[in-house]
């Protein structure tokens, strides 16, 4: 039996944009930049960044972290095991991202904002918020994810300007409301994917994520496969220095399906363990996601908060939310 097949294709396929100057908020940049970014998730939905402003030490800080959290015995993995508002080890198999699917090969750590067990939200019991859960065993793990998640942020709030001003928008459109965002981080450990599992055996199967937009930054072993406007999958190369953005559903709505939400899906056939940083970006909670609707065009999806969204597509997607 054999990997699940994807055409490689050349690297500029999916197009690189450099955020130089991004940061200034000077409108001419900003203008060049949408423009660049407006026919790649008009079409492909993906892109890649480069002088995205996350600091490449700070990387490298990470990918060391993954290493130790994902090499430590599973025990001392599994006393963080995640817990109801998504935070902490997600081992092999608690992830499925389609009923058809089979379990992802992976083990996952996620984080998000670190609130405190006085949090007005959390007392409330609104879902998805509370406190993260840190190892003993690793104590520099909690000040670098931290400052990653806050560096992730900071990038999502500036590529979601880009897309505003993209579509013409006031550039602040999609990040009124980003004081306590729903943005969730993971640390990703792949193991080498037998051959004789199959082709229907992914480390993450075919999927489009579920929230606003998706940064993920690749080690170089590559695996990442995207699917084109064909129905084909095509590869999506590790690129030095670069940060691999997507749109995801909630975005996709929110533009009223204008900008695209690609499937894609991980198959790691290098036989070496392979490692990625996800953030999947998102504003608060409360945030309504009303389509942005055109001259002429009608709505094509009901109005709905961020945090809702979210808690539906968690639900069909995690093992440990199945109460049945």
């Amino acid at each position: 039996m054999a990997y699940a097949e994807a055409k490689s294709v050349d690297p500029s396929f999916i197009p690189v944009i450099d955020l130089d100057g991004l940061e200034s908020g000077a409108p001419d940049v900003l203008r060049r930049i949408a423009d660049d970014v407006i026919h790649a998730v008009e079409s492909t939905g993906f892109f890649y960044v480069r002088n995205h402003g996350v600091p490449e030490a700070l990387i490298d800080e990470v990918y060391a972290i993954a290493g130790n959290f994902f090499r430590r015995p599973h025990e001392e993995k599994e006393a963080l095991r995640i817990n109801a508002n998504h935070r902490g080890f997600l081992s092999a198999g608690g992830a499925k991202m389609s009923d058809d699917a089979r379990p992802d090969l992976k083990e996952s750590f996620v984080w998000g904002l670190d609130v405190d067990e006085q949090d007005p939200d959390y007392i409330a019991g609104r879902p998805l918020i509370g406190p993260n859960q840190w190892p003993d065993f690793l104590p520099e793990m909690r000040s670098a994810l931290t400052a990653y998640f806050d560096a992730c942020n900071q990038l999502g709030w500036r590529l979601l300007r880009v897309f505003a001003t993209a579509l013409d928008l006031p550039e602040d459109h999609f990040i009124g409301s980003n004081n306590k965002p729903m943005t969730r981080c993971s640390i990703i450990y792949y193991p080498p994917q037998e051959i004789d599992a199959g082709a229907d055996q992914f480390g993450v199967a075919p999927h489009t994520d579920f929230g606003t937009m998706t940064l993920l930054r690749q080690d170089g072993v590559g695996g990442l496969q995207v699917q084109d406007r064909n129905g084909d999958w095509v590869t999506a190369h590790p690129i030095e220095g670069t940060i691999v953005v997507n749109v995801g559903d909630l975005l996709a709505r929110w533009t009223n399906d204008r900008f695209a939400s690609t499937p894609h899906r991980v198959v790691n056939a290098s036989g070496k363990e392979r490692f990625s940083l996800v953030a999947a970006v998102d504003p608060n909670f409360e945030t309504d996601m009303s389509p942005v609707v055109a001259d002429g065009d009608s709505a094509k999806h009901d109005a709905i908060s961020c945090g809702d969204y979210l808690v539906w597509r968690f639900g069909k997607a995690f093992k440990y939310r199945d109460k049945s």
